[in-house]
């Protein structure tokens, strides 16, 4: 939830429509930190018809799928990079589904591809135990983050997560310790799967392993942990979002049977 009724319903109805959600789960912890603004787009009735998510390097928008085909979202572009209250430079955009009229408006603003994420689904497979994984509790928080933080080191995104974003992430009405599981050596934390289940569908959000842990079969394990605790809940079906060029990572969810559902990209504008 946004604390924006508005902005909420938006995302319902377009998530709908599209088959996945207009802004990823940064952004909207962004907004949430007040490290983005919300940017509304207006037909000449004065009816909100679309919604941007947007900081001065990087911007999420979504049209209101009732009002798509009436140029808003060319108007919302031209605005993002060209803002009124300037400051106007380099900033990146997420295309969420790689649709069409998305390519369409990149294409028209000169917008650069810089990154691809692969959307990967299976049904969940037979699994047995959890193996020796224990839930996360408030006082692993911290060495979440620092354990995040090395693993995610060249990520853009995830290696970002500060104490405060995590807290965030943890008041969403999906989050559940109980799918939030640890991997300790000797008391110490070495590695990680965060399951987010909504309704019938489990995804595995994020898998870390401490890079000196590297090379030994934690991501495996923890992928199986993964599966048993989705099947614990009765969950059918799975996803997860990759780097397009994570080629450890791919190989290893190819072996598990994922196959690609859609794809996200990143575009860079530069003025």
């Amino acid at each position: 939830m946004t604390g924006s009724p508005e902005l909420d319903d938006l995302i319902a109805r377009a998530t709908t429509f599209d088959g996945e959600p207009p802004f990823s789960d940064g952004a909207l912890v962004a907004f949430a930190n007040g490290e983005r603004e919300l940017v509304w787009e207006f037909d000449a009735e004065g009816n909100r018809v679309g919604a941007a998510l947007d900081s001065p390097t990087a911007s999420e928008f979504v049209v209101d799928p009732d009002a798509r085909g009436h140029g808003h979202g060319a108007r919302m572009l031209d605005m993002l990079t060209h803002p009124s209250r300037g400051g106007a430079g380099a900033k990146l955009f997420w295309a969420h589904g790689d649709h069409p009229a998305a390519r369409a408006l990149a294409r028209h603003h000169r917008l650069e591809v810089v990154r691809t994420l692969l959307h990967l689904r299976l049904p969940v497979v037979p699994a047995g135990s959890r193996g020796e994984t224990v839930r996360f509790t408030p006082g692993d928080a911290d060495a979440w983050v620092e354990l995040n933080a090395r693993a995610f080191a060249d990520h853009p995104e995830q290696g970002g997560i500060t104490r405060t974003d995590l807290e965030v992430l943890m008041a969403e009405p999906w989050f559940d310790a109980e799918d939030f599981l640890l991997l300790k050596r000797n008391g110490v934390l070495v590695g990680y799967v965060w399951l987010k289940v909504h309704e019938a569908d489990g995804e595995f959000y994020v898998v870390g392993v401490a890079p000196e842990a590297q090379g030994q079969g934690l991501g495996r394990e923890l992928m199986q942990a993964g599966f048993a605790r989705l099947a614990e809940r009765g969950i059918h079906s799975a996803h997860l979002y990759v780097e397009g060029d994570n080629a450890p990572a791919l190989r290893l969810y190819r072996e598990f049977g994922f196959v690609e559902a859609s794809v996200d990209i990143q575009y860079h504008y530069a003025r």
